[in-house]
């Protein structure tokens, strides 16, 4: 008699191992000055960062295919080892670059984790049961924002900054037992197609060159960052070249001919890129602002990682009733009505209103993550349900990685113009004091105000853009009902 699948113990694996990776993006943030302190290397600190996403980024297409190649299992079984390994290393590392190549190394085990966590989920359960346990398991990245930088600093303070790394090691091994022992899956028939070199390759230069790009243009634009950006594109270009006449594509161009599966991939990288805006700079308000402890800024985010579960309910509830594009609607307009409450929100508002609006904010997201991921899982074929849910991923993870420096940049020439409105030095370090509640005490009282006066306006040109962006996605979906409503009047 065959074995099968512990669905429930397999689900929380996948639960505990999405929630280990999405918490490491965060925890060193608490940490990273007593690193900086025990490593040197200040100037190349945030490397530490972002080699984490990119390597997981940049990697995340090519699990996709060998998941539906060679199986969920194995691949995801070395996404987990590989991650433990890079922990092991980067709580081992005596030098700031030695802690940059285990991060990478942390962030190449970290792209199998999420997608192929997706499309377990997807083999396991039903559409509408699938959209209730997406919410949990996409929870993890809300949660993992709050807790992560709590628990970095009580780490820290308790038995030291290496234990941030050292602590996957256990949770890992756990895990690897677990997925070995109790998910099961059909052998994946040998295929003797060619792999897909020439896209594999070009596609990793492709993603390396954009995401590097957006990462170095946070900093203003440049000659390298314009060479980035020229080299991406040509190798953007070769890549669709390898596509069509690869054997076995490591993304089939197919799947692009599928209007739900292109609305819903758009629409996910903009709300995506809109929640990192919110995740940075609310807690930002709260801090530079309003003067309150980063803690207390940080839990202003904690109804939107409550609201987020409740929202996937409903995503799952709705999906057997209504259309995918009447239920991204409803979500987007409620991502919309917090995101206009908190563009008109006066600077100095009372901390309850940012709690109320990050609920509304996080019950839209539920619904519209959520509803993008199943209409992408569900407008594709079984054999190429890994590509796709991974291509969701990979879409989340550029719309974030390009919206953090666009938003950045943002920022930096709004503080910088407000600055010399007022007289004070372009140049100087103030804004940074001013974000840190405990430096910004040092501050004269007299430049309180009106530097608070000037993040403020650089804040609130960030959530008009973020705006914009949901506006857009509305848009997309608007457009994707008018095609379904055109094509079901010819047929």
């Amino acid at each position: 008699m065959a074995r099968k699948t512990n669905v429930p113990l397999v689900t929380v694996c996948v639960f505990v191992a999405t929630f280990m990776t999405a918490i490491e993006g965060t925890i060193v943030t608490t940490a990273m000055p007593t690193i900086v302190g025990s490593l040197d290397g200040l100037e190349i600190m945030n490397w530490v960062f972002s080699v984490y996403l990119l390597t997981n980024a940049m990697m995340t297409p090519i699990y996709g295919k060998l998941a539906d190649k060679v199986g969920r299992k194995p691949i995801f079984m070395l996404g987990i080892l590989i991650f433990i390994i890079g922990s092991s290393l980067c709580g081992l590392s005596n030098t700031m670059l030695t802690l940059i190549i285990a991060r990478a190394i942390q962030g190449i085990g970290a792209g199998a984790i999420m997608p192929v966590a997706l499309t377990i989920i997807a083999d396991m359960y039903t559409v509408e049961k699938r959209a209730q346990v997406l919410g949990f398991n996409n929870a993890a990245w809300g949660i993992s924002s709050v807790l992560g930088p709590l628990a970095g600093g009580l780490i820290v303070d308790t038995i030291g900054w290496h234990w941030i790394f050292f602590i996957n090691l256990p949770i890992g091994l756990v895990l690897l037992g677990l997925i070995y022992l109790f998910l099961q899956e059909e052998k994946v028939p040998r295929t003797a197609k060619r792999v897909d070199v020439v896209g594999t390759i070009t596609l990793l230069v492709t993603l390396f060159s954009l995401l590097l790009g957006f990462q170095e243009l946070e900093n203003g634009v440049s000659v390298s960052v314009l060479f980035l950006f020229v080299i991406a594109i040509l190798a953007f270009a070769i890549f669709l070249r390898a596509e069509k006449k690869a054997e076995d594509p490591i993304i089939t161009l197919g799947l692009f001919k599928s209007p739900l599966f292109v609305a819903a991939n758009l629409v996910a990288a903009l709300v995506s890129g809109y929640l990192i805006g919110i995740d940075v700079y609310i807690p930002m308000w709260m801090q530079g602002v309003l003067g309150i402890s980063a803690a207390i800024g940080g839990l202003a985010l904690a109804p939107m990682s409550i609201l987020w579960m409740a929202g996937s309910f409903l995503a799952g509830r709705w999906l057997s009733k209504f259309s995918e594009q009447r239920i991204l609607l409803q979500g987007l307009t409620l991502v919309a009505l917090g995101g206009f409450g908190l563009f008109f929100l006066p600077a100095y508002s009372n901390y309850n209103f940012f709690l109320v609006i990050s609920a509304v904010i996080g019950l839209g997201f539920g619904i519209t993550i959520t509803t993008a991921t199943v209409s992408v899982q569900s407008s594709v074929p079984p054999e190429s349900l890994g590509v796709a849910t991974s291509f969701n991923t990979l879409v989340r993870t550029i719309g974030q990685t390009v919206m953090v420096s666009v938003f950045g940049l943002i920022i930096n020439q709004a503080t910088a113009q407000g600055l010399a409105q007022k007289g004070f030095d372009s140049q100087s370090d103030l804004m940074n004091q001013l974000v840190n509640p405990q430096t910004a005490k040092e501050l004269p009282q007299e430049m309180l105000t009106p530097l608070r006066e000037i993040l403020f306006s650089g804040l609130h040109r960030v959530f008009l853009t973020g705006l914009v962006m949901v506006a857009v996605a509305i848009a997309v979906v608007m457009l994707y009902q008018q095609k379904q409503k055109m094509k079901a009047s010819n047929s």
